[in-house]
């Protein structure tokens, strides 16, 4: 039998050994589903019995402090265990299944994701991650002709400016680029956006991406989206980082066309996203050159994948199950906080930039820093590397901003606030010795 989190047991203090009265079974969730979550606000983002009951549900590397959880996130143990099970029954149900039962079961959980999303079921569809659903909806968009305009910035993500380069090759568009401020603040973001528009008139597509992978700057999308749309300009949101840390819905941000993953903070198995496209501008992408004549089945019909890992699908919903007992506000809670531990306790420190201001609508569990001065790929090679063999903690180097390379710290909602202490020690020895 395959156990999941049960979230009011998790809650109870009256836990004893091990995780005895915080799991149940498949079979019972079956009949019992999860409670469901009504008072998330009980969740204290510094409650240090609680989280460590979360992380006890991961099994994790011991040998560093995991500070690089941005790449992907790790399953927990209930989730990991659901989808050897549904990798079990597709393996050896195969075609029988596939051809049969394989739709009926993958339903529901689409419905389930649309409705966290607050879109209709049939304006997502299941794809490989949110490189191929952002692929899809920039390659698919035909509104553009030759000499129109398209504008991406520094944070955008490296894949997806190759895709607006790609555009002015095969839809003979002038690119635009620009380079997001530091330190920024929540209007000077939208400002950017507003003066780039303002000078160069012919753009009509705006790749925006939702939390930056460089940084994990937040970026007032809603905001930014509305002022695009009163201009007309399109805009494709990469919100690769934002489901799963951050309390948003689609329909309340305003999307039109979205990319999203499930393998970072939903924390479903690699190789699971999500294309996003509003049923009213369905017409904007194009259909699948595999789905031409299938061009009316909603955003389905906009992505081919082939074969893809049905298991990893299914295990969605164990994912969201999980994912759903904690809630969205307590992990987003829980990850600021990390984050503030270290971020807002070394801003002020001599000898390190932190790159994401301390404005709480603009950070995430993500954020940068670089030592004073150092903002060569090399520089930030070299800290990283130091970070692990001196002081056993794991974190990475990004490069492609507009001030130079940085490296970056991403907790989880495993992560132990001594992991995120013994950071704060490291980087102070190692601001002082680069003075």
């Amino acid at each position: 039998m395959t156990p999941i989190l049960n979230r009011r047991a998790l809650m109870a203090g009256a836990m004893t050994t091990g995780l005895a009265g915080t799991l149940v079974s498949a079979s019972a969730r079956a009949a019992s589903p999860p409670p469901m979550l009504t008072a998330r606000a009980e969740i204290r983002p510094d409650d240090t019995d609680y989280w460590a009951r979360v992380a006890a549900q991961f099994d994790v590397t011991r040998e560093v402090a995991q500070l690089e959880n941005g790449n992907w996130g790790s399953m927990a143990r209930p989730v990991e265990q659901a989808y050897q099970r549904h990798l079990h029954k597709v393996n050896a149900d195969n075609s029988y299944y596939a051809r049969r039962r394989l739709w009926g079961d993958l339903a529901p959980v689409r419905a389930r994701a649309a409705a966290l999303l607050g879109v209709a079921p049939e304006e997502i569809a299941f794809t490989r991650g949110a490189t191929e659903a952002l692929q899809t909806l920039i390659a698919g968009y035909n509104r553009l002709q030759p000499g129109d305009q398209v504008l991406y910035s520094d944070l955008d993500y490296d894949s997806t400016q190759a895709a607006f380069r790609w555009l002015k090759q095969r839809r003979g568009t002038d690119l635009v680029t620009i380079a997001m401020p530091e330190p920024a603040t929540y209007q000077s973001l939208i400002d950017t956006y507003a003066a780039a528009l303002d000078a160069h008139p012919k753009v009509r597509l705006i790749l925006l991406t939702h939390v930056g992978h460089r940084t994990g700057l937040v970026m007032p999308v809603k905001e930014i989206i509305a002022l695009a749309r009163s201009r007309g300009v399109d805009v494709i949101l990469d919100s690769a980082h934002a489901w799963g840390q951050l309390d948003f819905r689609l329909d309340e941000i305003g999307s039109d066309f979205t990319g999203l993953t499930c393998q970072k903070w939903i924390g479903a198995p690699m190789g699971v996203g999500i294309v996003h496209i509003r049923r009213e501008r369905l017409d904007a992408i194009d259909p699948n050159m595999s789905e031409v004549g299938n061009s009316d089945h909603g955003t389905a019909s906009r992505v081919h994948t082939g074969t893809p890992n049905y298991a990893g699908y299914l295990a969605l919903n164990d994912a969201l199950d999980f994912h759903d007992a904690i809630g969205t506000p307590a992990k987003e809670a829980r990850l600021r906080h990390l984050r503030d531990l270290w971020a807002e306790n070394l801003r002020d420190h001599r000898g390190l930039e932190i790159l994401t201001p301390g404005d709480k609508r603009l950070t995430c569990a993500l954020t940068s820093f670089r030592l004073q001065g150092r903002t060569s790929v090399e520089d930030n090679k070299v800290l990283a590397a130091a970070l692990l063999d001196r002081f056993g903690i794991f974190t990475v180097h990004r490069e492609g901003l507009a001030s130079g390379a940085c490296v970056r710290v991403t907790p989880a909602i495993f992560t132990a606030e001594a992991d995120v202490k013994h950071l704060v020690s490291a980087l102070r020895i190692m601001a002082e010795a680069n003075l």
